[in-house]
């Protein structure tokens, strides 16, 4: 028996159509999570306080001679907004922004582990690109300024402030190095040295 002509609506056989149609391919979930991955900020209130407190010490330590006389206030104000910061930076929009964490655990001998994790698989709660681009740059760019703000106390004679320059350099650094090892993993030699760095 011969094969079955033309149809006479398309002009064309069956096998042609599914010739036709074998290369299609149509992946809505990809273009889905890259659109979700380019949109704007999807955890507002994380990216918020992830720059809130760190601006606002460094803002205090340039402006608070115009606001108190009190040194002591002024000390404990920026060094309780470094605290914050440094634990909302670790505990919180670290996970959210750009889904890494790190702590310290401590094992059943009484040995002290220093934990890095980054999230391997994204999903759709992952965040956008502009979250992670907030992320990263506060946390550069931050402690390059206490970097700034110690020499420049440094060389002005301002020695009362080194003690807090330090502790906002300490804070914002450990944090950084904390989350660079999250993002490119390391050696156990690097482990020991953040170990060391962080203990102290």
């Amino acid at each position: 028996r011969g094969s079955p002509g033309p149809s006479p609506l398309t002009g064309s056989s069956p096998q042609a159509l599914v010739d036709d149609t074998e290369d299609v391919s149509l992946d809505f979930g990809n273009e889905e999570e890259l659109a979700l991955r380019k949109a704007k900020i999807r955890h507002p209130l994380a990216t918020f306080f992830h720059l809130f407190f760190r601006v606002s010490a460094i803002i205090t330590y340039l402006f608070c001679d115009w606001f108190s006389n009190s040194f002591v206030a002024c000390f404990v104000t920026i060094l309780l907004l470094l605290s914050v910061d440094f634990w909302s930076v670790k505990n919180v929009t670290g996970r959210l922004l750009v889904g890494l964490r790190w702590w310290n655990q401590i094992d059943e001998d009484g040995k002290s582990h220093w934990v890095f994790e980054a999230k391997k698989v994204p999903t759709i709660a992952a965040s956008t690109e502009a979250e992670a681009r907030i992320f990263w740059l506060g946390l550069i760019i931050c402690p390059v300024i206490w970097t700034v703000f110690f020499f420049s106390s440094l060389f002005s004679l301002k020695l009362k402030w080194l003690a807090l320059v330090i502790a906002g350099i300490s804070l914002q650094t450990a944090n950084l190095y904390g989350y660079i090892h999250c993002k490119l993993g390391g050696s156990k030699g690097i482990s020991r040295v953040a170990s060391r760095f962080l203990v102290t």
